[in-house]
């Protein structure tokens, strides 16, 4: 059983990007980014510690991979800054430090053109959930190191 919510990493990765928005060093996150944040923390997930992050259903969408609670929460937003306090454990600020250094660099539209080109996205029928396993096998084979 996984130890967070898909909102409560939705939550870290508002604060990381609210943080560096207002150091100057980029923008505030908008929901497609966020969602495709989710997708790619719960691939690191899955292909580095064998586990899922959160327990909730990441969906292919027509802009690609959703978490509908988070979606519905931040529906038409395009900066997210509401920051909160969140306890999160070392071992997985420690991952989602490296899918933010890894993947936080690229737009909301890079990163949605990333997961199209994705199999675990064009495997799945849309509005399905893409299936834990898809992800898994695809971040083995194309994002951890060998």
């Amino acid at each position: 059983m996984a130890k967070y919510t898909a909102k409560q990493i939705a939550q870290w990765f508002i604060n990381k990007s609210a943080i560096e928005a207002e150091s100057g060093r980029g923008d505030p996150i908008g929901n497609m980014k966020l969602q495709k944040l989710l997708y790619y923390a719960q691939g690191a997930s899955l292909a580095l510690k064998g586990k899922k992050l959160f327990e909730d259903k990441i969906l292919a969408w027509e802009h690609g991979p959703v978490v509908y609670d988070v979606w519905s929460e931040y529906r038409g937003q395009t900066a997210i800054t509401s920051r909160k306090d969140l306890k999160i454990d070392k071992e997985t600020n420690d991952l989602l430090e490296l899918v933010y250094e890894t993947f936080g660099q690229y737009s909301a539209w890079k990163l949605r053109e990333m997961t199209h080109k994705e199999s675990p996205w064009i495997l799945t029928e849309q509005s399905k959930e893409i299936k834990p396993t898809l992800i898994e096998k695809y971040f083995r084979e194309n994002y951890v190191q060998k």
